[in-house]
Order: C-alpha cells, then sequence, then structure tokens
C-alpha cells in the first residue's frame, strides 16, 4: 500500500463514507473512490463490501485499520514535527556562555526572545572558555558566547559585536574627575586586575607594556561582574569589557574610555560540523541586537 493509499483508506473507515472521506481529505469523490480502487487492485483483494451504495469494510479490512490507525498517529506527529521545525519552536537551543557574557547580555536578549517565541525552549550554561569549547566539540551545547577566540580547528568563531575595553572609575577618584580617554600612564589608584591567564588581561598586558607602563595589581579577580562589583563598592578601579561596563552602578562608577585603544570582540562559537538550526539563528540575532544595545550606552 502506497502512503496516498493508506490516507484514504483511513479517511474512509473514520467517516463511514466515500463522501465523508472526500471531506476529511478536501477532495473530490471520484478521486477517493479511483484510490480505493487502484489500492484494492494493488493488494489483490476488496477491502469493503458494496452493498446498495454502502461501504461495509471486511474482516481483512478490520485487521489492516489497526496498524494503519497507529501509522496515522505517527504521521499526524511528523506532520506536527514538521511544522515546529518550520517554526523553529520545537527545537531546544543550548546555549552556554562565559559567566561575564551571561549575566550582561543574555538577560537581555532572553526577554524580548522568549516574548516573540513563547512555545520555544532553552538551556543555558555559564563556562569559562576552555570548557565551552569542550561542550562544543561533545555536542552538548548548540552555541556559545565568549570575548575570546578559541583558534580550535573544529570550532567557528564569528564577531557579532564589537567595541572597546573601558575604565570603571569610583566616583571621587582622580580617575572619574578627568574628561575624554583615561591614558593607562594617568592611572593612580589601585586596579583591581584581572588573573594573568584571562585574555582581556593579555591585551591590558600587551597595551602597558608598549608603553613602558606595566599594569600591577594588589587584588585580582576571576569574574569581570567580581571586579565591577569591588569598583562599586569602593575598593579601586578596573579596566574590564564594555558589556560589563554597560551594567554597572552610575551612581557609584564612571566609565571612560581608554587611551590607547584596546579592541574587544564578542564572539559566537559553535561546532565546525554542526551548522546551527533556525531556532538558534533566531536567538543569535536577539543576542547581537542586545549586545550592540549595551555597547550604544557608553561615551
Amino acid at each position: 500500500m502506497r502512503l496516498r493509499h493508506i490516507e484514504v483508506f483511513h479517511a474512509i473507515m473514520q467517516a463511514g463514507t466515500i463522501s465523508g472521506a472526500a471531506q476529511l481529505l478536501h477532495i473530490s469523490q471520484p478521486a477517493v473512490t479511483k484510490v480505493l480502487q487502484h489500492c484494492e487492485l494493488q493488494l489483490g483483494m476488496p477491502l469493503f463490501d458494496r452493498v446498495r451504495g454502502k461501504l461495509y469494510p471486511t474482516p481483512e479490512a478490520q485487521r489492516l485499520f489497526v496498524e494503519i490507525d497507529k501509522l496515522n498517529r505517527d504521521l499526524v506527529g511528523i506532520r506536527r514535527l514538521a511544522a515546529n521545525l518550520k517554526s523553529g519552536e520545537s527545537e531546544q537551543v543550548r546555549l552556554v556562555a562565559t559567566p561575564a557574557l551571561a549575566m550582561a547580555i543574555v538577560p537581555a536578549a532572553m526577554t524580548p526572545w522568549c516574548k516573540a517565541y513563547p512555545n520555544a525552549n532553552c538551556s543555558l550554561a555559564t563556562h569559562h572558555t576552555r570548557e565551552i569549547v569542550s561542550a562544543l566539540l561533545l555536542g552538548e551545547a548548540d552555541l556559545a558566547l565568549s570575548l575570546q577566540d578559541p583558534r580550535h580547528p573544529g570550532i567557528k568563531a564569528e564577531v557579532i559585536a564589537a567595541g572597546m575595553m573601558v575604565a570603571l572609575c569610583p566616583l571621587g577618584s582622580p580617575e572619574a574627575k578627568g574628561e575624554g580617554p583615561l591614558g593607562l600612564a594617568d592611572i593612580s589608584t589601585e586596579i583591581v586586575g584581572l588573573q594573568s591567564d584571562d585574555p582581556l588581561a593579555g591585551l591590558l598586558h600587551h597595551a602597558g607594556e608598549a608603553l613602558g607602563q606595566p599594569l600591577a595589581s594588589r587584588i585580582t579577580v576571576q569574574t569581570y561582574q567580581l571586579a565591577r562589583a569591588l569598583v562599586e563598592a569602593g575598593v579601586g578601579m578596573t579596566l574590564v569589557d564594555p558589556f560589563t561596563a554597560a551594567s554597572a552602578d552610575a551612581s557609584k562608577v564612571r566609565v571612560r574610555p581608554l587611551s590607547p585603544a584596546v579592541p574587544v570582540q564578542l564572539y559566537l562559537l559553535s561546532a565546525a560540523s554542526a551548522p546551527l538550526g533556525q531556532a538558534s539563528r533566531r536567538l543569535v540575532k536577539f543576542i547581537t541586537a542586545a549586545a550592540h544595545e549595551h555597547l550604544s550606552r557608553l561615551p
């Protein structure tokens, strides 16, 4: 039996008549009759007894219907899945981000995404870039956000936003009172630094060395959010990415650009062997918009 035979047979069994089956399938009665005749011809046996214009299923048809009804439910499920895939609502998106980006950008992207796609599913996790690479390669995540390009042959890295590192200066500090870009050589307030293996710390180290002005720190932190919180508490100043700086408390700190400028790029990471699904691509649009909105808040 062909799929069309199965559809017509199931419709006749449900409706009990040719006309009823035609209405269920949205086709003409002659078309239903033709398919049924072709089906019976291929099977080599009648499926219905015709008595005074009415159809009565044969015992063989009754037995067939038990299995075909199961298949029909599967077909309905397949059609529903296809419709969901078209809309991207059945696909669960597994997003991983570094802690700073998870706190700064992801919430701003998820709010409009959830409103736009109320039936969509997403799981969120935070890792550092090294662990993110493993998650993507093992198929444990679909996409990720990082400020570092891991430069791994199995990872596709795409820049979706770019900005500059900035200084977070506590109000009342000499750095907060100045105007224009803050020169690294002009910093006198104690710096809350990033750990030496952090990618942004490496950028700052090279910038300081180029000026003959190494940036030493008595206090170092592992996360950018902690550095921001310490500045807001008045412990010192810090140099961080623009996404973390955009959510700083303006009543406690002032944001100033750096001189020389130290570029920062936001990377969308994914496995090179696994193209992003439709739901993932839609979420990326909201993430990109949120990132650019954060950048627009800075001086």
